[in-house]
């Protein structure tokens, strides 16, 4: 089982232990793709699920600090924090990189980046980079995604096909 995220075409695929193929339109970083801490782009390379955070929880569930605040994703919840740009919601799977000097470890390690694999909000527009460097995907697939997988479950970040590592 592995993941493969394709930034140019802005999609994630996950080929199951059966050979099967599971495509999702994703949203990858605004600013471009990039390792170095404070960049707000999405890291490139071999990662790793390090942790699946949220099974159980309901979809839109809000995260804070990869913790469930209790409250459920709403217009009303957002215009009430104008100021939260990238909303964390209904699960999370915690990507940390293996490659030491080049996205792990340093200024470029994507775990302590905090780069992860969440959701968003139904409105949230996929196909289109625009997140703050993490992946976002819609609530439910990424719980079809998170249902699919487990924790060490290896992730390929690549700009298009032609770069699978």
């Amino acid at each position: 089982m592995h993941i493969n995220v394709f930034v140019d075409d802005q999609t994630l695929e996950l080929t199951d232990d059966s050979g099967n193929l599971h495509s999702y339109s994703v949203s990858t970083a605004s600013k471009g793709t990039g390792q170095q801490e404070g960049s707000w782009q999405t890291p490139l390379g071999k990662h790793i699920i390090r942790a699946k955070i949220g099974d159980g929880c309901p979809l839109h569930t809000v995260f804070l600090s990869r913790r469930p605040t209790g409250e459920i994703f709403s217009s009303e919840l957002q215009a009430g924090y104008p100021e939260r740009r990238d909303w964390i919601l209904t699960r999370i799977l915690w990507l940390s990189g293996t490659e030491p000097g080049f996205n792990r470890l340093g200024n470029v390690d994507t775990m302590r980046r905090y780069v992860y694999i969440h959701g968003s909000a139904d409105h949230a527009i996929m196909g289109t980079p625009g997140s703050r460097g993490c992946i976002r995907m819609h609530g439910n697939d990424l719980i079809d995604l998170f249902d699919k997988i487990k924790p060490g479950t290896p992730v390929n970040i690549v700009i298009s096909r032609k770069d699978i590592l």
